[in-house]
């Protein structure tokens, strides 16, 4: 979700603006994605380092995910869209996390489609965090750390349950991954287009599947052949 700032700066109004705008388009990327046949979409929307940002952007930000729980509930419901997070919420402001909750709470049971939002995400910190787990549990005699694969860590990253992406895509002209899943990508096909993420509409979203699938359809997406792929140059 990146450029929202500088698509409000290049129109002369206040970053915010630019994020309220962005925060309009998830939904709208969203439903997109389902009629293009994606059934899960995870969206980097508040990284660890955002808490940086001037506070009264900060809050800001948080306001607007408040609102987005609780204003489009219905929206996700509708669509059987489930809910989840992927970050430590703990750290949240109590309305936007009590939101989250909730939102997840209701959504919980739908089976297909699912939006995941990266809220005070990190890989970095995700993969400290797992670890720390995974060292508990070995100090408590529950893991043996001779047995150690992904699977046993995978399980305690923040989207243990989810699917790792198939297709990473990075708005705004930016072209690098910035802490967001480096682990999960390790097979993702990357896609890093100009567009600021409050203009990156349906055509937009349509023309980064389109591509994927393309490429999908010349080197198959098993992480075998993506690796021999990887390995082949």
């Amino acid at each position: 979700m990146d450029g929202n700032g500088r698509w409000a700066k290049a129109r002369g109004l206040a970053r915010i603006e630019g994020h309220r705008r962005g925060v309009e388009n998830v939904l709208d990327v969203l439903e997109a994605g389902a009629d293009l046949g994606v059934e899960m979409l995870t969206l980097y929307a508040f990284s660890v380092e955002n808490w940086q940002r001037p506070p009264e952007e900060v809050a800001a930000l948080m306001e607007l995910l408040e609102h987005f729980v609780t204003a489009h509930l219905d929206r996700l419901i509708a669509r059987e869209t489930r809910l989840r997070v992927a970050g430590d919420i703990a750290a949240l402001p109590e309305g936007a996390r009590r939101g989250l909750e909730s939102a997840m709470a209701a959504t919980a049971h739908f089976p297909t489609r699912t939006l995941c939002l990266a809220l005070n995400y990190g890989s970095r910190t995700e993969v400290v965090e797992a670890v720390r787990a995974y060292a508990r549990d070995v100090a408590a005699g529950k893991e043996n750390p001779d047995t150690l694969d992904w699977a046993t860590l995978e399980r305690r990253l923040y989207t243990a349950g989810l699917p790792d992406p198939d297709l990473i895509i990075r708005t705004s002209g930016e072209t690098r991954l910035s802490n967001f899943l480096l682990l999960q990508a390790a097979y993702a096909e990357m896609y890093f287009t100009p567009v600021p993420w409050p203009e990156f509409d349906r055509a937009s979203l349509k023309e980064a599947v389109d591509c994927f699938r393309r490429r999908e359809r010349r080197f198959g997406k098993t992480g075998e052949q993506l690796q021999r792929r990887t390995d082949e140059g």
